[in-house]
């Protein structure tokens, strides 16, 4: 079977609009994911017409400086890990999917600055929900 070749991402996620449809693609993936999607939508119940746009407030103020994000997303992780505790597989699960995400549709400074911010956010989660780091893409 052949592999289908994508073209090479151009665009960085330098608007809202461009922000707004990375994080509609990521977490379509996420919901449909055999490990992440229960915790999404049957633990945590995620009304995603509510959630998409607080999502994509979050990206366009930590990539844009855009105001408008109010929220406090460890407290919200923290009520879902009481219900159903998280596991060092689901941060992993969760970068994973983020980066290939980000990796096939955009390029540039932020799209790596988001990365980044990913990496650092799964990081600091899992560390504080589960007492471990989640382990980043390429380190061993």
């Amino acid at each position: 079977m052949r592999e289908v070749q994508r073209p090479a991402p151009t665009r960085d996620l330098d608007s809202v609009g461009e922000i707004a449809e990375m994080v509609r693609r990521f977490y379509a993936d996420v919901a449909q994911d055999d490990l992440l999607g229960p915790m999404f939508n049957d633990v945590a119940q995620v009304d995603w017409s509510e959630h998409l746009p607080k999502l994509t407030a979050f990206w366009s103020r930590s990539l844009l400086g855009i105001t408008g994000y109010a929220g406090n997303p460890f407290r919200a992780h923290a009520l879902v890990h009481e219900k159903e505790a998280f596991t060092s597989a689901h941060f992993d699960r969760w970068l994973s999917l983020f980066h290939d995400t980000v990796e096939l549709g955009w390029t540039g400074p932020n799209a790596r600055k988001a990365l980044a911010l990913a990496e650092n956010v799964a990081r600091v989660h899992s560390r504080a929900l589960i007492g471990e780091p989640v382990a980043l893409p390429g380190s061993s």
